[in-house]
């Protein structure tokens, strides 16, 4: 008997158990379906899950702004968040992220700011703290190091089910069989976690709330092309509305000098990217999106998102790489065009092909305009040798009918961080675990 779970030790997780450390509760466990920090590795099949979560790899951006890296805005104060975020990102500098910042030239930002108005697109000002690859894997390893000890931690312990009792919960079931009873259950198991959660949230019959999915491809440019704006920003994003469609298009995950990488979640390849804080590729990379929210009769994003993936899959093999000038021509990339571009692709197994035979027309013309648009402010984006990989998928979970302490309609089951579909980075990840551990802190004390 415990007296808290935690499912899931991405930064959702591990902030949650900080917070029941520091406010003296004993006897809480973490239970994590893959490995620990220190057996994972970038090219096995724990990219995604293990100690750290998908953040373990990812290049660890650390977003100061209420309005980018999910939606906690709906639940808590601005003043609120605001002071959350600062105090999570005071916490990483603690366990070693840098004190060099991003974005916080107020001149230069409204300088960019009116630059991207004036072409249609609107760009969300912000701070970055920008750890990099491998900085962040010690950090989250110095994390694991501060809570041994003081929460109880099972890697390879996958959890198959939520146990309730008339309205309220008593545990888990593992998939081995094994159940483990607990007066309140966090569940925390990030992105990768979202189809499970979809579904434990419709056996246990908690409400959800349709979320979007964001699709779409990414780009490779040259450096060039974007140090002006990286200079200042390091990460830009901007978001664009079609003049097609009226769809939502933005900037995700913007990488100078980095590299373009594979995910494999359940099987499904997609694409993502990441920078090292200490070695510099020539090119920079970023994802662009398309948001489409579905209504009824359909109701299973997550399945077509995988669906448009499995077919990129089932055409290239894996990941599809594509020359903005061959897409454009109507021909497919070959391996002898690809050698001809500039821009030498850095994920040297994606296969050249033709991204038009996966990606809907909706998504493409999406995709192509805003593609337009940034080509006025960073000249070189619209180029014939820009390379775009496909496709980019990002997997949330239904959002959860939660309270403003992310508690759900079952009591004592709190949900947080990207599996509960309420965000989309690490520091608001980590910010949800903090108001659910201090919650669960404030009723053990009474």
């Amino acid at each position: 008997m415990h007296d808290v779970i935690i499912v899931g030790s991405g930064p959702s997780g591990i902030f949650s158990a900080l917070a029941l450390a520091e406010g003296g509760v004993k006897n809480a466990l973490i239970l994590e379906r893959g490995k620990d920090i220190g057996e994972r590795r970038r090219d096995g099949g724990s990219l995604l899950h293990g100690w750290g979560g998908a953040g373990a790899f990812s290049d660890g951006k650390l977003t100061l702004s209420t309005e980018v890296g999910g939606i906690l805005l709906e639940y808590l104060s601005e003043e609120r968040l605001l002071s959350l975020l600062a105090e999570a990102d005071e916490l990483y500098q603690k366990f070693g992220a840098p004190e060099e910042i991003h974005g916080d030239d107020p001149k230069e930002m409204r300088a960019l700011e009116e630059r991207a108005k004036k072409i249609g697109l609107r760009l969300v000002k912000m701070t970055v703290r920008h750890m990099g690859t491998e900085r962040c894997y010690q950090v989250l390893q110095r994390l694991r190091e501060a809570l041994d000890g003081r929460v109880s931690i099972r890697v390879e312990s996958p959890v198959g089910e939520v146990l309730t009792e008339n309205g309220r919960v008593r545990g888990v079931k593992l998939n081995s069989g094994e159940v483990i009873e607990a007066g309140v259950v966090i569940l925390a198991p990030g992105r990768s976690g979202s189809a499970w959660v979809r579904e434990e949230a419709k056996r246990i019959g908690i409400s959800t709330v349709p979320s979007p999915i964001d699709l779409g491809v990414r780009v490779e440019v040259p450096a060039a092309v974007f140090k002006e704006i990286t200079d200042i920003t390091y990460e830009s994003k901007l978001i664009y509305y079609s003049r097609s469609f009226d769809d939502k298009v933005r900037t995700f995950c913007m990488n100078p000098f980095g590299e373009v990488v594979t995910e494999v979640l359940d099987g499904v390849v997609t694409v993502n990217g990441h920078s090292y804080a200490d070695r510099k590729t020539e090119n920079t990379n970023f994802a662009l999106l398309v948001s489409t929210t579905f209504t009824e009769p359909f109701d299973n994003p997550i399945n077509y998102g995988r669906y448009i993936a499995g077919l990129a899959n089932f055409l290239g093999k894996g990941v599809i790489v594509q020359r903005l000038g061959d897409l454009l021509s109507g021909r497919r990339s070959t391996p002898e065009r690809i050698e001809r571009s500039i821009v030498k692709p850095t994920l040297k197994e994606a296969t050249p092909g033709d991204l038009s035979f996966v990606l809907p027309y909706r998504y493409l013309k999406d995709i192509l305009e805003m593609m337009e648009a940034l080509d006025h402010l960073a000249p070189g984006v619209h180029s014939r040798h820009t390379l775009l990989y496909g496709v980019e998928v990002k997997f949330y979970s239904n959002r959860l009918r939660l309270s403003d302490t992310f508690e759900t309609e079952v009591e004592g089951l709190f949900a947080v961080g990207d599996g509960a579909g309420i965000t989309r980075g690490l520091l608001q990840a980590s910010c949800s675990g903090l108001v659910a551990g201090r919650e669960i802190v404030r009723r053990i004390r009474g």
